[in-house]
């Protein structure tokens, strides 16, 4: 276990560093930073004056060191729109987006786990087609169509749900349930095929043929070795949660990173933009390693490997 806790540890150590020079150069190559930020009727000698401001006259790798060795200090620099410092806005407001991340994976699984046992234990029946049809709804339509579709209904016309901000807890209702619907279809589908290969395997045959209560050989036995893979889909559906969340952020004002983001991008606040995509980039890095470890912990067969 332990050389194989080293081995992801190094694997996520050299994707980090990666990403986090792939998030510095993309923001450099661009487009002329010190250009932007002097304004569009600057001058060679006022973009030169902004460039020396900022560090921006450096080579690209020393301002790289510079900006890895100060975030690894926790200093993420600061808002060239507000002059706050970086860390503390996106603390502020990554609550709001963990909530959203939170509440939309329960929804989810809520949705899929059940659906994908009925369409296990009823395969080729109108059951099964229907749950199938539910989750090719939900991967085809567009999160931002589906979100307007609820505003619409449960907004406008029926005024049962507030449509925007993030106050209570009835304020995450439509953008959580838009965003479930979105990563229901993986799990449904994951536990519909890990479930018809655990309802085929010898040892539920055996625990049927002992008599044992069908509703006891389906859930404890069968749905709890089918939902082992569900683990490492709930890591990455996790960091794709909180990396996606831009656009609904932003069609039900809800004050998290991602519609930090969106604004960051908006009045082209480098620093800000920077270091969300470096962070969402790290979380999704460090849940892939926790779903690498619990699957070992689970199955031996991993870790062995």
């Amino acid at each position: 276990m332990v050389k194989f806790l080293i081995h992801r540890l190094y694997i996520s150590v050299l994707v980090a560093i990666t990403v986090s020079v792939i998030a510095f150069a993309l923001l450099r190559l661009s487009g002329d930073l010190a250009a932007e930020l002097a304004g569009e009727d600057a001058s060679e000698e006022e973009i030169t004056v902004v460039a020396k401001q900022y560090g921006l006259d450096r080579p690209m790798y020393i301002q790289y060191f510079d900006w890895a060795g100060n975030a690894l200090q926790g200093d993420l620099g600061r808002s060239l729109f507000t002059n706050e410092p970086v860390a503390e806005m996106i603390f502020e407001r990554i609550g709001v987006t963990l909530k959203l991340a939170f509440y939309s994976i329960v929804i989810g699984l809520v949705m899929a786990i059940p659906l994908g046992v009925l369409a296990a234990v009823k395969p080729n029946t109108w059951i099964d087609r229907m749950s199938l049809g539910l989750a090719v709804f939900g991967q085809a339509i567009p999160n931002f169509f589906f979100a307007l579709l609820l505003i619409l209904v449960f907004g406008v016309q029926l005024r049962w749900l507030p449509i925007s901000g993030n106050d209570t807890l009835a304020h995450f209702i439509m953008p959580a349930f838009t965003l479930g619907m979105g990563v229901m279809p993986q799990f449904m589908r994951l536990t519909r095929t890990g479930m018809l290969d655990v309802l085929g395997s010898d040892f539920i045959r055996t625990a049927r043929a002992k008599g044992l209560n069908p509703m006891r050989v389906l859930f404890k036995h069968a749905l709890r070795n089918a939902i082992l893979p569900i683990v490492s889909l709930m890591a990455v559906v996790l960091g794709f949660l909180l990396g996606g969340t831009v656009i609904l952020e932003s069609i039900f004002a809800l004050n998290g990173v991602g519609f930090l983001a969106f604004e960051s991008i908006t009045r082209q606040d480098f620093p800000v933009v920077q270091s969300i995509v470096f962070l969402l980039s790290l979380a999704y890095i460090i849940l892939t390693l926790l779903s690498d470890l619990i699957n070992a912990q689970l199955d031996p067969r991993i870790r062995l490997g």
